[in-house]
């Protein structure tokens, strides 16, 4: 697994590299910042990421926020993420304009926090998030880690929850 988890922390690295990017390009019209959390709430993930911030856990002790809502994220604690430099994919693209397909219309569509872009429309490929690029690679490193491990027993669509991670 080690190998898949070395190709997983490189394609972590490429998107966060964009994300910073974007994020310093986008500067004056996002609101994220610490202690906003509007976004953090409980997600399912692939088992590739899931399998690598479980191994990642074993070393570490984050704290858990006991008393959160079946929507919200158990590693959300006084406003901030207790597994912040493990944490999935989807959560370090949170907040920047984000251009996937949509699967029923087949049109291409922008998704963006409410609090951000109030006043900003012009979207291209060089300031979003491609984020169908970056989930189809993150997808067939997960085909490769079930079929490198099959006692896994996980589809290659099964999505894991991350308060399963405890």
């Amino acid at each position: 697994m080690e190998k898949l988890f070395d190709s997983y922390l490189a394609l972590r690295n490429e998107i966060d590299q964009l994300a910073d990017r974007l994020a310093n390009q986008h500067h004056d019209h996002m609101q994220c910042k610490k202690g906003c959390d509007l976004c953090c709430m409980e997600f399912n993930i692939l088992p590739i990421e899931f399998y690598y911030i479980q191994h990642k856990l074993k070393t570490e002790t984050p704290e858990i926020n006991t008393e959160a809502s079946d929507e919200s994220c158990i590693f959300l604690k006084n406003h901030c993420c207790t597994i912040y430099e493990h944490r999935p994919v989807i959560c370090r693209t949170h907040g920047l304009p984000l251009l996937y397909m949509n699967s029923d219309t087949e049109e291409w569509e922008l998704s963006a926090c409410e609090l951000n872009f109030t006043d900003f429309d012009e979207f291209d490929d060089e300031n979003t998030f491609p984020q169908d690029k970056f989930n189809s690679r993150l997808f067939v490193l997960n085909e490769a880690l079930l079929k490198e491990n099959p006692n896994l027993q996980h589809s290659k669509f099964d999505l894991l929850p991350t308060r399963n991670l405890v």
